[in-house]
């Protein structure tokens, strides 16, 4: 039977991402075939300017049999677009462009029930531009599903934010018993499927300290009676713990996931234990989907020197 391929969607034309999957490709770490869905004439402009030199083999939107697929050659569906430049600054220009890379991605798997999907990031302010919070959302909407999770996964430990790219001032605003009740549950049953196992999860506060000067925190209106009714049916929940110190050496070891109340709290000592060693997993989709942990980082752009470490965990993590 043939490997099921991983389907990507190149997300921004001005950023990074197709430096880092060509580097990739030169790994070679993985079975799977890989179905790129971008430009072809930005994809070739891309590889002539970083001077690498890989054959494409086009592929039809309508195929459904993959027996002959391999990493050979780049597997490239066509997503023709006319571009005054394909090296240009991050703009709304390119909005339609992206959109249609992620319909025409989505379209594929939908049609041939396919089950792995990794998209090069995007630009937030440019191309959502407040219409939904982050790319997490717009699939959700894309895909008509309701509850979905951020799941920044390392092997060692994942972290998970109750919120997303949401200003501080709104935070508290929303976080609900119910949403905590979702999250963990997503995160359960994702590892149950994928590991066979029930992950250790630890549940931070939102004040420092999981304190405060006033009553009725978020603490004790909806944190702790959901961390003691998620108990209730799961002893491996424990929380809330002070942001600032559920990261310590000794904490660290005791879990697999920890669940934040916000973006920042969780993602910025992941990235500082991590650097770019982890994966975005969206939960709560018809399909698994990874997007490398970093952004378009047009500043880099062309210079030949990004590192393709997130990239290849992806890729790494599909392929299984």
């Amino acid at each position: 039977m043939s490997k099921e391929p991983i389907i990507i969607a190149g997300g921004e034309p001005n950023s990074i991402f197709l430096e880092i999957f060509f580097k990739s490709l030169k790994a070679k770490t993985y079975k799977s075939p890989l179905i790129i869905v971008i430009s072809k004439k930005l994809l070739q402009e891309q590889m002539k300017k970083l001077d690498f030199n890989f054959k494409i083999n086009d592929i039809n939107k309508e195929l459904k049999d993959f027996s002959r697929l391999n990493n050979n050659k780049i597997n490239l569906i066509d997503v023709n677009y006319n571009f005054n430049k394909c090296f240009d600054k991050i703009t709304s220009k390119s909005n339609k462009y992206i959109n249609k890379t992620f319909t025409t991605a989505l379209n594929f798997i939908k049609l041939n029930n396919l089950s792995k999907f990794i998209n090069g990031p995007v630009s937030k302010k440019t191309f959502l531009k407040g219409k939904t919070l982050g790319i997490t959302e717009y699939l959700a909407i894309k895909t008509k599903k309701k509850d979905v999770a951020m799941l920044i996964f390392n092997k060692n430990l994942s972290v998970s934010p109750i919120t997303t790219h949401l200003a501080l001032k709104d935070v508290h605003k929303k976080i609900t018993k119910q949403k905590i009740y979702k999250q963990v549950d997503l995160i359960n049953s994702f590892y149950k499927k994928r590991f066979n196992k029930l992950p250790r999860i630890a549940i931070t506060g939102l004040n420092p300290h999981c304190e405060s000067n006033f009553q009725n925190s978020e603490e004790d209106k909806i944190i702790i009676p959901a961390i003691k009714h998620l108990r209730l049916r799961n002893a491996k929940i424990n929380g809330p713990f002070p942001a600032d110190t559920i990261f310590t050496k000794s904490l660290l070891k005791k879990y697999d996931v920890i669940i934040g109340m916000y973006h920042d709290q969780v993602l910025s000592p992941m990235k500082a234990l991590f650097n770019f060693d982890a994966i975005n997993i969206t939960l709560g989709l018809p399909f698994v989907r990874i997007s490398p942990d970093h952004g378009p980082n047009y500043s880099m752009l062309g210079k030949n020197l990004s590192d393709p470490k997130s990239l290849i965990q992806a890729l790494n993590f599909l392929d299984k």
